[in-house]
């Protein structure tokens, strides 16, 4: 595609790096048949090629910020697209561009930036969060339907056992799960320490600075980024542990590309490419161990329990993991059942759920509908939002992977 970007960003760092993903595009259309809005909307400009065109229009000066903006807000970043690209763009690039510079020239009514405000900071700060919720949960009775479906129940951490084994690798509390999942990475810790792994939690490392950076607040979410490298560098440096262990797979995308993401900050560049190269997902480190957990189960013994898993997108198509979570449940003697459409997103898709909740509460009925076909005891997904959001539209139980593999080797199978 050939480019000729305005005056106002042509030679600059973002320019370039926008210039560089739009001659990539061949505006072939292939990403829109596997993305959830335009599959939904119907409409060329609520797809990836289409919103393509509105970025590269308003970034040669073409039209206004205030046309591009509403397009873009619907846009998921489930970055469904890129594993469907056949030219490779890196579509998640350019709206990150693109969202920052629609933020900076348009101008939002004043509802609505109150309404952003609150979900960025409300979300990214644990305190706040872990406030409101209990305030929330108090309040629940009281509340509309469709707002305390959200509103999760209390949860119990169970025991987290000592740190005893050589090996050991950091895990990231983030900002919401300690909240609304507090057994998550508790789990990840009892399941890791049967197989010679302790897991550490740093004291300070809070929001990966996902939230802040998607909602256009791209400093605010690099200062996050620089404040949880700061927490974690000390035990890095000292050698002290061999990975980052990512349980929920929403923060796993982004902390992969804290290299990318600071590559310009001259204090912060090394440090955050190292912190990248050794982010894992779970699931990844488990599947390093797998004969040991098959061997865990095989001396117990496992029932066959049938079971739904929905894979995230930051999982599948944001870091390019996927089928290890999935076989591991199979090893722990879960019948995963089959489930339509698994590459498609649920609707939680960090706020989005919560700034376009029409959009999302029809996707999430959309998953759930696949996802209950069978008759599943439960479902299980890898990402504190994507399991949050199914949960407020099913009875059935949702939670993470690692908390139906650790019930399963507490219980026997």
């Amino acid at each position: 595609m050939q480019t000729g970007l305005a005056d106002f960003i042509r030679g600059t760092p973002e320019g370039d790096a926008a210039d560089r993903v739009l001659r990539k595009c061949v505006h072939c259309g292939f990403c829109n048949a596997t993305c959830p809005t335009y599959q939904l909307l119907g409409d060329e400009l609520d797809g990836p090629r289409g919103r393509i065109y509105l970025m590269k229009q308003m970034l040669e000066g073409e039209i206004a910020a205030e046309t591009v903006l509403p397009h873009l807000d619907r846009c998921l970043t489930c970055r469904n697209c890129e594993s469907t690209c056949p030219s490779g763009v890196r579509y998640h690039e350019l709206v990150d561009i693109g969202r920052a510079v629609a933020e900076r020239r348009a101008r939002r009514p004043l509802a609505e930036r109150a309404r952003r405000w609150v979900v960025r900071e409300g979300l990214s700060r644990p305190g706040l969060f872990n406030a409101a919720l209990t305030l929330g949960r108090l309040a629940r009775p009281l509340l509309p339907a469709g707002v305390a479906a959200k509103i999760a129940p209390e949860k119990e951490a169970r025991a987290w056992p000592p740190v005893r084994h050589a090996r050991r690798m950091l895990v990231l509390a983030g900002c919401v799960q300690p909240a609304l999942m507090p057994d998550v990475n508790a789990a990840a810790a009892r399941v890791l320490d049967l197989v010679g792994i302790s897991l550490i939690e740093i004291a300070g490392a809070g929001c990966c600075g996902a939230l802040r950076f998607h909602l256009n607040d791209q400093d605010g979410g690099r200062r996050d980024m620089r404040a949880l490298i700061d927490a974690w560098w000390p035990a890095i440096e000292r050698g002290d542990v061999e990975a980052i262990v990512m349980t929920a797979s929403g923060c796993g995308s982004t902390v992969r590309e804290y290299g990318d993401l600071l590559a310009g900050d001259r204090e912060y560049a090394g440090r955050a490419a190292r912190v990248s190269a050794l982010t894992r997902d779970l699931s990844e480190v488990l599947a390093g161990e797998r004969a040991q957990i098959e061997g865990l189960f095989a001396a117990q013994g496992v029932r066959r329990r049938p079971l739904s898993y929905h894979p995230p997108c930051s999982l599948q198509h944001g870091q390019q993991v996927r089928g290890h979570a999935e076989s591991l449940l199979r090893a722990a003697g879960f019948d995963l059942q089959p489930v339509a459409d698994s590459h498609l997103c649920c609707g939680s898709a960090g706020s989005y759920s919560l700034l376009q909740p029409v959009i999302a509460q029809t996707l999430r009925d959309n998953r759930l509908a696949a996802l209950e076909a069978e008759a599943a005891d439960g479902i299980a997904s890898a990402n504190v939002g994507c399991i949050a959001h199914l949960q407020s539209g099913t009875d059935k139980p949702v939670r993470h992977w690692i908390e139906w593999l650790d019930e399963a080797l507490r219980n026997g199978g």
